[in-house]
């Protein structure tokens, strides 16, 4: 018998999957397949998602650096994203490091926006 954790892990491997071919066969810097980022539409500003499906698609393809360039901290959250995933722990997010985590993100969003070198390096 298949406990419903194995279905939900293989729905989420096969979603990741499908999601992955996607992103791997349409650039988004050059097909408007992908909706652009509201906040930025609207207002100029970088959200700290923006450039994460351009930098997905650079990763896709074996161009760690450009993907890098495009959000930094969206390729450097994909490991730890992945271990969670993989372990599939429900409690093994603790408060402290879902607060840490949202400083980070928030920090990270004001950093870009700031049109001073080196802060310009964040902007995708």
């Amino acid at each position: 018998m298949v406990s419903d954790r194995t279905k939900f892990f293989g729905a989420g491997m096969l979603f990741a999957t499908l999601v992955a071919v996607v992103v791997f066969a349409v650039d988004p810097s050059h097909v408007s397949l992908f909706p652009p980022c509201p906040l930025h539409r609207y207002t100029g500003l970088w959200c700290p998602g923006c450039g994460t499906t351009r930098a997905l698609h650079q990763l896709l393809h074996g161009n760690a650096a450009a993907a890098f360039h495009f959000n930094p901290l969206a390729i450097s959250l994909l490991p730890v994203i992945g271990y969670l995933f993989v372990r599939g722990e429900e409690n093994v997010m603790k408060p402290v490091w879902i607060w840490t985590l949202l400083g980070v993100v928030v920090a990270f969003g004001v950093l870009r926006n700031i049109p001073v070198y080196p802060f310009t390096l964040l902007a995708p």
